[in-house]
């Protein structure tokens, strides 16, 4: 049998694919703390405001985590009684698993570098930091779009 059509690497390959979103938050993150170092070496007292603003893109990574670990039970890995699947249900996982890790990979970077612009808005106005936070979840909505459209995929898959 040739691994690339076996269900049960497909769809172990489909969790591997929803926790590409956590390559997004640590960039995401990270380019929103570059951003909160820099406010916080002029007054720390921001520290708590921009702490918020950098975790932000974060949840992306919770979200393809969070899928991954649903998978992982769906196909019983988790629980040491792996089902044997058809190369479709895996396909069909494999699948179930793209708009978490590719928008959760995007969003996250891009939610970073809004959340760095909003740390540099509350840098000279800290009062702002509701706006700062708004315009970062915009982007949020499609990440959790992303995992809802997966996680319904994921649960309608009959193994």
């Amino acid at each position: 049998m040739n691994i690339l059509t076996d269900g049960n690497f497909l769809a172990i390959m489909g969790a591997s694919v929803a926790t590409l979103a956590g390559i997004g938050s640590a960039i995401g993150v990270g380019i929103a703390g570059q951003a909160a170092s820099g406010v916080v070496a002029e007054d720390p007292k921001k520290f708590g405001s921009t702490l918020i603003l950098q975790a932000l893109p974060g949840t992306q990574g919770i979200y393809g985590l969070l899928v991954a670990f649903i998978i992982l039970n769906k196909i019983g890995l988790l629980g040491g009684a792996m089902a044997t699947l058809t190369a479709a249900q895996g396909g069909f996982i494999f699948a179930a698993s793209l708009p978490v890790g590719i928008v959760g990979l995007i969003s996250a970077i891009h939610q970073g570098k809004v959340a760095a612009s909003g740390i540099m808005l509350i840098s000279k106005r800290p009062e702002e930091i509701a706006k700062a936070m708004v315009y970062a979840a915009m982007v949020e909505t499609y990440a959790v779009l992303a995992l809802l459209a997966s996680f319904l995929m994921v649960n309608g898959i009959t193994i």
